[in-house]
């Protein structure tokens, strides 16, 4: 009998919702709901031969280490496992993306969180990589700051000094973006400055987007 909260053939049985279909060289993303939990898999089983054998193992190995790095953090999700070679679950973490959050609900306070979070994160030498948008941030049902999908993080333990500090300011800059969406008159001199000087590192940013072009997809929150 397995120990993980559920395998691969629970799947057929749960209730599942797609989340993202993501692109060639990226998982499904569904939300399953088990035995009363949910949960986010993650999975390449129908993608391309040469993605599950060479890409899955490294992207799936890679997001669960950085999960348990990140474990205790508040605003990570708490548990994650490895369903088979091709899956992974990672606990759902329930509220919504920012898409779908209204101005009046990001609060002063919900942004000076969001700034904590990210120095925890910084703190277990983590970069997450993919916060200048508002779909990996989340508002949970307590008005606080959560972060989800890291599977473009990093750990950055073995970096030398300058190139952590570089990326990190990649991570802070969606921080200062939503700072200047939502609330630019609470901003301050320092965050815009520390926002123009990352804009213009940016400029020398290869890195945008990973795996290729986008495919059109339905990304939903409950």
């Amino acid at each position: 009998m397995s120990d993980k909260p559920f395998t691969r053939e629970d799947l057929a049985r749960a209730d599942v919702k797609l989340l993202r279909d993501g692109r060639a060289a990226n998982a499904v993303v569904t939300c399953v709901t088990w035995k009363g939990r949910r949960w986010t898999v993650k999975d390449f089983s129908s993608r391309s031969w040469w993605v599950r054998r060479l890409l899955a193992p490294f992207l799936l190995g890679r997001e669960l280490k950085i999960l348990r790095r990140l474990s205790g953090v508040d605003g990570v999700a708490e548990e994650a496992f490895r369903i088979d070679a091709d899956a992974i679950a990672v606990s759902f973490v329930e509220g919504r993306n920012l898409s779908r959050v209204t101005r009046e609900e990001v609060t002063i306070e919900f942004l000076e969180a969001f700034e904590k979070l990210l120095d925890e994160m910084h703190a277990r030498n983590v970069v997450h990589l993919d916060l200048r948008g508002t779909g990996n941030i989340v508002m949970r049902p307590d008005g606080t700051p959560a972060l989800i999908d890291f599977q473009a993080s990093l750990v950055t333990s073995w970096m030398p000094a300058w190139l952590r500090r570089i990326l990190e300011d990649m991570d802070r800059s969606g921080a200062l973006k939503k700072w200047r969406k939502f609330h630019p008159e609470a901003m301050g001199e320092e965050r815009e400055r520390e926002l123009e000087r990352i804009d213009r590192l940016r400029r020398y940013w290869i890195f945008r987007g990973y795996f290729g072009k986008k495919k059109k997809h339905r990304r939903s929150r409950s």
